[in-house]
């Protein structure tokens, strides 16, 4: 499309520039003239007619010849009449547009509820916020273990392995906080979580960890406080999954051992349930509260599923979009 357009831009100038200049048009007749075959008739004819038309513009022929004139008026009209007609019914193609009728068909349950309006994600929360929460939430969870007597655990900080928690910090280099490769069928029911929990409850929602890769799953399934689902077990691998956490006065806040924060993942909850998601807050073996996913009916968790979801991804087409619904 982009390319249909410059083409028309470029002959539209071209042609124009002939219109407007009799000198031009008159090098570019002769030019052509040399290299046409001189023999027929009818070539005659038409070279004679466009002569005279060409003539007509010459500023000695402006009283004999007006009558001819006035065609070239009528077809720089044209052509300019073209152009507008041309770039007023070219518009670029919108993805939103795409994603809408990919849910408009697969999922009517969540374009109902968007009411045919595609959510934009929200911009990508800053590494620095992220490791300022991780080491507040550190802070917080010893102080609560000191005050209860009990020992250090990793489940109120999400994803962090033993050895990176009595550190105070998370390893980001395997984190994608990215939505590109996110399920749309799970993507527009999280940013509807998103922005009913912003508008309805005040709360400001961020990504922490959306996809994620099957060699960073397995890596966080060997401490079982964290997650008991190794590479292509878990809806991360699919983009049908997120870990979330809050932002309040420009700070991210994780730990649920903050009241505030606490109230935040109950409401969280329940919103994400109410759009057809589950909550990792209602698990029993592991309280996983900033977590939802997408049981998408239909999907085979594998290897296969995996790399297709990818590729469509990474190609920009709709992923999954041959599952059978």
């Amino acid at each position: 499309m982009i390319f249909f357009i410059i083409v028309s831009f470029v002959i539209l100038i071209i042609a124009l520039t002939l219109l407007m200049s009799y000198e031009i048009r008159q090098k570019v007749i002769d030019f052509a003239q040399s290299l046409l075959p001189q023999g027929k008739k009818k070539l005659l004819n038409a070279r004679k007619f466009a002569h005279e038309m060409n003539h007509a513009a010459s500023a000695d022929q402006i009283q004999t010849h007006w009558h001819l004139q006035q065609w070239w008026i009528l077809i720089a009209g044209f052509f300019l009449l073209s152009s507008i007609m041309l770039f007023a019914f070219t518009k670029p193609v919108d993805p939103t547009k795409i994603e809408a009728n990919y849910l408009k068909k697969a999922d009517p349950q969540i374009y109902n509820l968007l009411n045919g309006e595609i959510l934009s994600p929200p911009p990508e929360v800053e590494e620095s916020l992220v490791d300022a929460a991780i080491v507040e939430a550190v802070r917080l969870e010893q102080q609560y273990q000191a005050q209860t007597g009990g020992s250090v655990s990793s489940t109120t900080i999400p994803n962090v392995e033993n050895s990176e928690f009595s550190h105070g910090h998370l390893d980001t280099s395997m984190v994608n906080r990215k939505w590109d490769k996110m399920h749309p069928r799970y993507k527009q029911r999280l940013l509807m979580v998103f922005k009913i929990m912003k508008e309805q409850h005040g709360y400001e929602l961020v990504l922490l960890e959306g996809y994620r890769s099957p060699a960073r799953q397995n890596s966080l399934s060997r401490n079982k406080a964290t997650t008991l689902a190794t590479a292509y077990r878990s809806y991360h691998q699919f983009g049908l999954a997120a870990d979330v956490a809050f932002k309040r006065d420009g700070k991210v806040v994780i730990s649920e051992r903050d009241p505030w924060a606490m109230r935040g993942y109950q409401l969280y909850g329940q919103v994400a349930e109410s759009v057809g998601l589950v909550w990792g807050g209602r698990w029993t073996k592991i309280h996983d509260y900033g977590h939802t996913e997408y049981r998408m009916p239909g999907l085979v968790r594998s290897k296969e599923t995996h790399d297709r979801f990818i590729r469509e991804a990474e190609q920009g087409n709709l992923m999954a979009s041959n599952i059978e619904q």
